[in-house]
């Protein structure tokens, strides 16, 4: 079950991300909240995108607020990335909360 609140966040954290970086080359899934296409390269148009990645909710929301670093999540095992461009360091984090 999708808690409402976290979907409002994860839906306005990834439309940040759309925002910050453009495109289609990398699909970002946050299940079972939403997916979104990002950052420039091959515009991806059918199947299985050459760039995935893929977390929960709470490392999505912790990656976006600063809260956590790419690269200790990418350590801890809480992101799956395949693809040269699956990589979002240089464009997190997306809002910093006081």
């Amino acid at each position: 079950m999708r808690d409402p609140k976290v979907l409002e966040e994860v839906k306005a954290t990834l439309a940040l991300l759309t925002e910050r970086s453009p495109g289609r080359a990398i699909e970002v899934r946050i299940p079972p909240y939403a997916a979104v296409q990002c950052g420039d390269g091959p515009t991806h148009t059918r199947g299985t995108p050459a760039n995935v990645i893929e977390m929960d909710a709470q490392t999505w929301l912790a990656l976006a607020d600063g809260k956590q670093s790419w690269a200790d999540a990418m350590d801890q095992g809480l992101i799956i990335a395949s693809g040269i461009r699956a990589d979002l360091t240089s464009l997190l984090p997306l809002r910093m909360h006081p």
